[in-house]
């Protein structure tokens, strides 16, 4: 048994239901939620075990906006799952639903998924230009007060045009099931989850409701942390926990329990959460892993390098052979302007020089991330410092006149997040200033943010670049990030066979997860630690070796690339999906 698709009369009682509604408090709005929840769901209709023909003629997924970032990414890999499990179907249809799509997700978005925008629902800095995140999770709001009340008015206004034109969207399209991405756990845009939720209840639409970061990973109220315990990077959004009204719909919406959602975690951790302190029942709390692509498994050689590495250089230099930087004073004094374009980019120490991506004397760091400041950025100029002062890397450039290094970071910066960048920036200069003259002058700073093409590429017969090629592009992954919902790069470095430096970022137990250590020896992923204080000798003498003498350690080539096809295979990650659609369907048959 499933359920039929939204009908109009329940979509008109939607409708009639928020337009007869005007909340004067948050209490109001969490009152209405409860009124819909315990609203009678829309009759089932007996299809048998084919629920999965009912899945594939309309599944959406939905999040803030499609950029080239971890959701986005893994969004592609749910959508082109659920595509081959509805290919035996004859039949299916899958929809983008968010406020904006980067240019850069043409190249992993198959051409038959189609996109659609919904305004209103982009998180964070880009929600009414900061107005409202800063509103809630920014400024003291006093409970009752009058500035709370027009607050309430103001999101429930939002929410309700957010739920009548997706519940139109559900009702035209036949959606049956809605796959909510990071937008009911990471609260960027309260009236987007608010909305969402308002219409799926209404029109009965099942959820797959998928969580990659939760608001109180890396987050505390004030009262819970210790004198000497350093603020979390997710504090803000308790910073009205005193105003019990307002964060009690913020708790009942993050993540919403609804009667025909399932939550879907990417962590053992979080679903322990939800169960124990949240209260969910157990049988409606899963975890999903990711996968990876067949082709990190393909073997390449240097030539293969090569190309990768000459595909890139014209991305970074617009073009051109050759790559010609910009000095970082420049760039650091029009960086506002940059900011609104981001546009590739390789920041020097002075103007006039160059780099041949072909060069075999260029090393090449990568940090497959965006500028975020918990990405910690700023310890791999640290790091580069200290091999180029305290390490035989030091050696290695001065007698090889042509070694030049690039750190290269793959992501854009948000706008939220300009202030990280700047701080990258600054810390390069630092190390710059700190180095002699004729070294500082072969160390670089590379920002591809998220372009895979070049308008020269079609004149060069060059074929766009893809994850996997970025990956090819590094002699070491580095990865020295804070706090993770999973570590994504650790896997894919590891399916391309690149060593991996990384920290044992928090939640300690998502790391332990993701290296595999409660694991057998072959299903370990074997990295080097990113020291948190000083860097040894000892890690300096491993890293140099692994930048001078690529492949000399197969554990970072073999052995990893063995453990992560055998966990992150895209066979083991499809069972997973069916598996939770078969749980829709019997959690359908509990709930009627």
């Amino acid at each position: 048994m499933i359920s039929s698709h939204p009908t109009n009369e329940q979509h008109r009682w939607l409708k009639e239901l928020v337009s007869h509604t005007q909340p004067s408090d948050w209490e109001e709005i969490t009152d209405l939620l409860t009124h819909i929840q315990e609203r009678k769901l829309p009759t089932s209709v007996q299809v048998g075990d084919d629920y999965l023909q009912t899945f594939a003629r309309g599944t959406a997924f939905i999040t803030f906006g499609y950029g080239i970032d971890g959701v986005t990414m893994e969004i592609a890999k749910y959508a082109q799952t659920l595509e081959d499990i509805y290919r035996p179907l004859k039949t299916s249809a899958i929809y983008l639903t968010g406020e904006h799509f980067a240019q850069e997700t043409e190249a992993i978005f198959q051409p038959a998924w189609q996109r659609v925008h919904l305004n209103g629902i982009d998180g964070w800095g880009k929600w009414g230009n900061g107005v409202w995140f800063d509103a809630l999770f920014r400024k003291t709001l006093i409970s009752r007060s009058e500035e709370s009340r027009r607050l309430a008015a103001e999101i429930f206004r939002q929410a309700t045009s957010i739920a009548e034109r997706l519940g139109q969207f559900l009702l035209e399209h036949q959606i049956a099931l809605l796959i909510p991405v990071n937008i009911a756990s990471n609260p960027g845009n309260l009236a987007a989850t608010l909305g969402i939720v308002m219409a799926s209840e209404a029109l009965g639409t099942y959820a797959l409701n998928i969580n990659h970061d939760f608001y109180w990973e890396g987050g505390k109220s004030l009262n819970e942390r210790t004198p000497d315990e350093v603020p979390g990077v997710r504090d803000h959004f308790f910073k009205n926990i005193l105003n019990r009204p307002f964060f009690r719909l913020f708790r009942k919406l993050y993540p919403w329990n609804g009667r025909r959602w399932l939550q879907v975690n990417i962590n053992a951790r979080q679903s322990r959460k939800l169960i124990q302190k949240h209260h969910f029942p157990r049988d409606k709390v899963f975890e999903i892993s990711t996968c990876v692509n067949e082709r990190f498994f393909e073997p390449y050689d240097q030539v293969d390098i090569l190309d990768c590495r000459t595909r890139m250089g014209r991305i970074l230099s617009n073009g051109e052979p050759l790559i010609h930087p910009i000095d970082v004073r420049e760039h650091i004094a029009a960086l506002h302007y940059w900011m609104n374009e981001q546009r590739p980019c390789v920041v020097g120490a002075r103007p006039g020089l160059s780099i041949d991506p072909r060069s075999e004397g260029l090393l090449i760091l990568l940090q497959p991330t965006r500028v975020i400041g918990r990405k910690r950025i700023a310890r791999n100029l640290a790091l580069i410092e200290a091999l180029l002062t305290r390490s035989w890397l030091r050696e290695e450039f001065e007698n090889r006149p042509g070694r030049q290094l690039i750190l290269h970071i793959t992501g854009p910066a948000p706008q939220e997040h300009e202030a990280d960048l700047l701080n990258v920036l600054q810390s390069y200069k630092n190390i710059i200033h700190a180095l002699p003259e004729k070294i500082a002058e072969r160390i670089f700073l590379a920002f591809s943010v998220g372009q895979e093409s070049h308008p020269s590429f079609s004149r060069l017969g060059f074929e766009p670049l893809t994850i996997e090629d970025i990956y090819r592009l590094a002699d070491v992954v580095v990865f020295p990030s804070e706090t993770e919902g999973r570590g994504l790069p650790i896997i894919e470095a590891s399916a391309s066979g690149i060593p991996i430096i990384c920290s044992r970022y928090a939640p300690r137990e998502v790391f332990e997860e993701v290296v595999g250590e409660h694991l057998p020896e072959s299903l370990r992923i074997h990295y080097i630690r990113f020291p948190e204080k000083f860097f040894t000798p000892t890690f300096l003498s491993e890293v140099s070796d692994l930048l001078l003498n690529p492949g000399s350690n197969p554990l970072y080539s073999q052995h990893n690339r063995a453990a992560v096809r055998t966990r992150y295979g895209r066979e083991t990650f499809q069972k997973r999906f069916e598996e939770l659609l078969r749980h829709l369907h019997r959690l359908d048959q509990r709930v009627e």
